[in-house]
């Protein structure tokens, strides 16, 4: 039996207050419940590295093609669950060096790379030649692997990355640009200075010691050794 308390009597102003303090309760539960990530197998790289940087440039006409790519249509960057646990590793060791991440590409979708493919096939499209190939031709990209009709960011555990300085706020010089096709890239190269190559391997440091392997023609280019995905290649959009 519920008993009436005249003492306990609600104001007008309390009712009000009480109102509005409901609303927005409810208008933030709404967004947390409508918030939906684009595949449940992965998350957003910022959700979980909050100081995380991204210079996302598929989703912008900065990138090899020189248009904006099929499949990307946010600035943001998706990994599975079991790569980014590893990136945050990595991340909370290199926040300690004084270092945060910059991100250029993780998961890509099937599309995006379909459309790569198609693009390298077409010989007339050398809109961005001077800028990400200078000393090739097109059709050595393929040959050369740096454009193939499969990717392992495609499998959701690869990624695209470099580091800004945390007192500057300014990136790595690591001696050459992301997408750069060309031997200066490599994790071999003798075309670049001491600094820059100080810098490549303490990015290489970090991420081989959290469970990601590089490539060797690319040096922003990390994929996780033990990746939860080896045979599926996802098509969903980045968004």
């Amino acid at each position: 039996m519920l008993y009436y308390n005249s003492s306990s009597t609600i104001s007008p102003i309390q009712y009000i207050f009480l109102f509005f303090l409901l609303f927005y309760q409810i208008t933030v539960l709404s967004q947390v419940l409508t918030e939906k990530l684009p595949h449940p197998d992965f998350e957003y790289i910022h959700n979980i590295i909050p100081d995380v940087e991204y210079d996302i440039r598929y989703a912008t006409e900065h990138n090899f093609t020189g248009r904006p790519v099929p499949g990307y249509y946010a600035e943001v960057a998706l990994l599975t669950h079991e790569a980014l646990d590893h990136l945050k590793t990595a991340a909370d060791e290199l926040r300690k060096e004084g270092y945060i991440l910059l991100i250029y590409d993780a998961y890509r979708p099937q599309k995006a790379v379909d459309s790569f493919v198609e693009w390298a096939k077409n010989p007339t499209d050398t809109l961005t030649k001077s800028i990400f190939y200078p000393d090739l031709s097109k059709n050595q990209l393929f040959p050369l692997g740096y454009i193939a009709s499969r990717s392992g960011h495609t499998r959701g555990s690869t990624i695209d990355l470099s580091l800004i300085n945390i007192k500057t706020q300014l990136p790595l010089d690591m001696g050459s640009p992301h997408d750069y096709f060309g031997e200066i890239s490599h994790h071999t190269t003798r075309a670049i200075t001491k600094e820059q190559k100080t810098n490549r391997e303490i990015l290489r440091t970090a991420m081989v010691r959290n469970g990601f392997k590089s490539y060797s023609k690319e040096w922003w280019h990390y994929t996780l050794r033990a990746e939860p995905f080896p045979d599926t290649y996802f098509n969903f959009d980045v968004e």
